[in-house]
């Protein structure tokens, strides 16, 4: 497990609203990971321990070569999986989907079109100069910039 962070961002409640936004200023900076081959149970823990509701599965991706994220985990994946029975699953097998990737001088209102039309709640941050990820953007996020955003 790793967490990275993502110096460009600010702890603040003070900042645009969600026209003027980009997903750097909502984005939850750094990324809390793991590996293909940590267990459910290890999974849960990561997030219950870094209060967080999706992990990243690190390794190269399916769609970016370049990219070290190889899908996300998120809270509801793990309650699916908790309900079956058998043998516990790994985040190799928890993340079936592919990851949804944003940079972050992306509008954030064009990150929440996107959002809504994928059907996801968390996206992929890319800080493009470095070509690496850098955060989670979450509809939580977005929901703080709706709440504290000024114009």
């Amino acid at each position: 497990m790793s967490v990275s962070t993502y110096a460009g961002a600010t702890a603040s409640y003070v900042m645009p609203s969600l026209e003027h936004a980009t997903v750097a200023d909502a984005m939850h900076p750094g990324i809390v990971s793991c590996d293909p081959d940590l267990a459910l149970t290890d999974v849960a823990r990561t997030m219950a321990t870094h209060h967080v509701h999706c992990v990243a599965v690190m390794g190269v991706s399916h769609t970016d070569p370049e990219c070290l994220v190889w899908g996300v985990i998120t809270d509801l994946d793990l309650v699916k999986a908790g309900l079956k029975a058998g043998e516990e699953p790994t985040a190799r097998s928890l993340a079936r989907h592919e990851i949804v990737m944003v940079d972050t001088t992306t509008s954030l209102r064009e990150a929440c079109q996107l959002m809504l039309d994928e059907r996801i709640n968390h996206l992929v941050v890319r800080d493009n100069a470095r070509a690496m990820p850098v955060g989670i953007l979450s509809t939580s996020d977005v929901a703080r910039v709706l709440a504290w955003g000024h114009a």
